[in-house]
C-alpha cells in the first residue's frame, strides 16, 4: 500500500481498492471507501499514524465487502463516523444483505466470506455533511446507489463506474446491478473535466476517455452473446454455462453469485431493450431472441 499525494490536500493510498484520503486541516483526513479486510484497515491506520493525521470522516462509495472492509476496526480505533448514500447505507450497517442479495435467499456459510460479507459498522446518512472541499455525485449502475467523490484539487474518485482493462481482458464480464443506468454513467463521465481520475481499480490518469470506450464496447459486446445464446430458448443455467464457456471462465461459488446476478441484470436490460423475451416450458423458465 503506497501514499501518492495528487494534489494540495489530496492524496490516495494504492491498493487492489484505491482509497481516498482529503486533508480537511493540520491533522484531520476523510477517508474514502477502506478497503477489503480487517488488515486492510489495519494498514492504513499505520499509514495515517505515521503522517500524524487523525481520521475524521469515512465516505462509502458504496457497500460491496472491498470498499467497507475496513470500516468496522477504523471506526472502533479512531470514533470516525461513516457517511453513506441511499441503500449503500443500509447494506454497510446490515452487510448480510449483500451476499443475500446476490444469492437470491438466506445466504450458506460459504458465501459469508470476506468477498461478500463485511463486518457492519455505525453509518450516518450522507447528505450535505461533508467539509468544504468535498462534492460527492451519482455513480448509478454498478451498485444501487454508488457516488464519486470531487475534491478542491480537481481530483475526481470514481469508485466502480470504470473497470479496469486488466478486468476487462481477464474476466470480460464485470458486476452491473442496471445496465442501462451504467451506459447513462458512462456517457456522463465523458463531460468530467478533471486533472485526475482515480477509479478504485484502476491507475491514476488524466484521460478516463480511452477506458470508458473499453467500458461501453464490453458492455455491448456481452449483450450482443446473451442475445447470440437465446436464439434457442434458453435457462437462465445454460446462459450462464454459454457465458462462462465462451470467455474461459472457471466457475466458483464467488464468481457464480457475482457473474450470476450480472447475467440477470443483462436479461433485464435485454428484456426491456425488446431484444428477447421469455417464456416458461415444462416449468422451466426460459429466454428467448426476438
Amino acid at each position: 500500500m503506497e501514499l501518492v499525494q495528487v494534489g494540495e490536500k489530496t492524496y490516495y493510498l494504492k491498493n487492489h481498492t484505491n482509497i481516498g484520503i482529503y486533508q480537511i486541516d493540520a491533522n484531520n483526513i476523510y477517508l474514502i471507501d477502506t478497503g477489503n479486510d480487517k488488515d486492510c484497515g489495519k494498514k492504513i491506520l499505520k499509514i495515517v499514524e505515521e503522517k500524524n493525521w487523525h481520521v475524521k470522516g469515512i465516505i462509502t462509495t458504496h457497500s460491496h465487502a472491498d470498499h467497507i472492509g475496513g470500516n468496522a476496526i477504523i471506526q472502533e480505533k479512531t470514533g470516525c463516523k461513516i457517511y453513506a448514500m441511499g441503500i449503500e447505507k443500509d447494506i454497510t450497517e446490515h452487510p448480510i444483505l449483500e451476499p443475500s442479495f446476490l444469492y437470491g435467499g438466506y445466504p450458506f456459510n460459504d458465501l459469508k466470506n470476506k468477498f461478500l460479507y463485511a463486518k457492519e459498522s455505525k453509518v450516518t446518512v450522507l447528505d450535505h455533511n461533508l467539509p468544504e472541499g468535498l462534492e460527492y455525485f451519482s455513480l448509478k449502475g454498478h451498485s444501487l446507489d454508488m457516488i464519486g467523490i470531487k475534491t478542491s484539487d480537481q481530483v475526481y474518485f470514481l469508485a466502480d463506474s470504470l473497470i479496469s482493462m486488466d478486468t476487462i481482458l481477464k474476466y470480460h464480464v464485470f458486476f452491473l446491478y442496471d445496465v442501462s443506468e451504467y451506459l447513462h454513467t458512462l456517457e456522463w463521465l465523458k463531460t468530467l473535466d478533471g486533472k485526475y481520475y482515480i477509479p478504485s481499480h484502476s491507475e491514476l490518469t488524466d484521460d478516463i476517455s480511452s477506458l470508458i470506450d473499453a467500458n461501453q464496447k464490453k458492455i455491448f459486446e456481452i449483450a450482443d452473446t446473451i442475445v447470440e445464446c437465446c436464439q434457442k430458448a434458453s435457462t437462465f443455467d445454460e446462459i450462464l454455462k454459454f457465458i462462462f464457456e465462451r470467455y474461459h471462465l472457471i466457475m466458483n461459488i464467488n464468481q457464480y453469485l457475482i457473474i450470476g446476478s450480472t447475467i440477470k441484470s443483462y436479461l433485464s436490460y435485454l428484456y426491456e431493450q425488446e431484444k428477447i423475451s421469455y417464456e416458461f416450458i415444462d416449468n422451466q423458465m426460459k429466454w428467448k431472441s426476438k
